[in-house]
């Protein structure tokens, strides 16, 4: 990973050390679904070598953090179930993990990196860089910092202060390529024109994310960067910092890196965190159980086998493997997501769906009285709801015959099966539904019994009955429901369509 203008540093790889990987997200806004891929993967990896999470708070923007998301991200992890084994809430002996709390780190870093010449300030103006890179545009060169900084006199730095000018501090890049191997992508060279000297220290003092990223990696020794494609241009400029950082003792090696691919939103677009899909609070809000979903963002990327898309947390811990990472964007399909997430409603165990379930079975989703919900009924239910449903949300307009007086009537659903005639078919099955003994099969076969008088086959004859009692005309298993409704709700409802029709 090195070049032949530095001598050459070892690989964590190369000492054999523990893996030690980082999620180090920035306190802004709510945390979103590419974020969550990033942090699944690093967990994963960590997992699976037995190796150290750290979890890193990078909040040194002080116009765009909040406290509210620092609590929303710890909220996240916590309901993904991504433990971290250093970091807020558990500690370890890198702390703080917080970038604010670690100031004093950061400038004690840059003044070594001054004092031995790998930095230097940099006087110019805003107007001076615009116009220069204007130029340098104009003319077909390459238009970042043209080192007009680079190796100023005292006399010449004593002038621009006098001018009253302040500075920045800005890292002095070699003047040569920088190779390095990505676990995800391969070998890449960077030429040197086409990474310029940068920014680390703002001129209030403030220390760049360019600086407090790999100073913090450093001196919490990790071992593997695993972050996003959009990082990867930054990673020549942090090779040559990290080997500066390790010619003054602040840093032991080069973490081997590995960039994710994008994830990708509607029309092919980067997704960001601005987009609706992209919200984790979205998902914990429709219902989405943390397995299913975590089960889906880890084929953004990545696959356990050609022929395989189900799998529990604990499997892919066990297959993961950042070299198999696809470096292709992955299209987040939410259609996709749905369907993943089903299959881990069905793998759920009865009780745990039915606890699962608890929050949309009561205010302020549900739309029944809370003396109304019996446990019991739904206890019975629960098997054929869990069969059915797409996500933990959808549990509340499913069962809402069982516990309202009348059940909530789609109109559209109403057009589409009390067509005429309807109104005989549904006193042909009121009579066969009287007669019959309560329970599936039999309100089957009575249901099926007053079609076949009609001319009807069943899918055809059960459409009014399924719309009189539920108010749908799609939702559970129609004989199970009417079998835990009871015969006389569930004529009474007859009756009321009946009275309806007629009116």
């Amino acid at each position: 990973m090195a070049n032949a203008a530095f001598p050459k540093f070892s690989t964590p790889l190369e000492q054999g050390r523990p893996h030690r990987v980082r999620f180090c997200p920035s306190p802004t806004g709510n945390p979103h679904v590419g974020l969550v891929r990033t942090a699944l993967f690093n967990w994963a990896f960590a997992r699976h070598h037995q190796g150290t999470l750290v979890f890193r708070i990078e909040d040194t923007d002080a116009a765009r953090d909040s406290e509210e998301s620092y609590e929303q991200l710890l909220d996240a992890m916590r309901w993904l179930g991504l433990d971290w084994d250093e970091g807020p809430e558990v500690g370890g002996p890198h702390g703080p993990y917080r970038q604010s709390q670690r100031m004093d780190i950061y400038r004690d870093v840059a003044d070594k990196l001054l004092a031995g010449g790998y930095a230097y300030p940099c006087y110019c103006t805003t107007e001076e860089l615009d116009a220069r890179r204007d130029a340098a545009r104009a003319a077909g060169r390459p238009s970042g910092y043209d080192g007009h900084c680079r190796d100023l006199t005292a006399e010449q730095k004593a002038a621009y202060e006098a001018e009253g000018r302040t500075s920045i501090v800005r890292f002095r890049m070699p003047d040569e390529a920088i190779t390095f191997t990505d676990l995800v992508r391969g070998d890449i060279t960077v030429q040197p024109e086409n990474v310029p000297d940068y920014g680390i220290v703002r001129a209030n003092g403030a220390p760049l994310y360019t600086l407090v990223n790999p100073v913090d990696d450093a001196l919490m020794e990790i071992t593997h960067v695993l972050r996003g494609e959009d990082l990867l241009s930054s990673t020549p400029r942090q090779i040559a910092l990290y080997r500066a950082l390790i010619e003054l003792g602040v840093a032991k090696d080069i973490p081997v890196f590995g960039h994710l691919p994008y994830v990708m939103g509607e029309g092919n677009k980067k997704l960001s965190k601005r987009d609706p899909q992209a919200s984790l609070n979205l998902y914990r809000e429709r219902g989405f159980v943390r397995e299913g979903l975590l089960n889906y963002l880890s084929l953004l990327g990545w696959s356990i086998a050609e022929d395989r898309d189900i799998f529990d947390i604990d499997e892919m811990v066990a297959a993961f493997d950042i070299e198999d990472v696809n470096a292709n964007p992955a299209r987040f399909d939410l259609k996709k997501c749905e369907h993943v997430n089903a299959e881990h409603i069905r793998r759920m165990d009865v009780k745990a769906f039915t606890e699962a379930c608890g929050p949309w079975l009561k205010a302020p989703f549900a739309p029944w009285a809370p003396e109304s919900f019996d446990a019991a009924v739904f206890a019975e239910i629960a098997p054929h709801a869990q069969t059915r449903i797409t996500v933990l949300s959808e549990i509340t307009a499913n069962v809402d015959f069982l516990f309202l007086d009348e059940p909530v009537r789609d109109e559209a659903s109403w057009a589409k099966a009390m067509k005429e005639g309807s109104d005989a078919l549904l006193v042909t099955a009121r009579a066969e539904l009287l007669a019959a003994d309560w329970n599936a099969d039999a309100l089957k076969a009575a249901v099926l019994a007053a079609g076949e008088q009609h001319g009807l086959k069943l899918g055809k004859a059960q459409a009014p009955v399924r719309v009189a009692v539920t108010g749908r005309t799609i939702g559970l298993p129609l004989f199970e429901s009417l079998e835990i409704l009871g015969r006389e709700r569930t004529i009474a409802r007859i009756d009321a369509a009946l009275a309806q029709l007629a009116a």
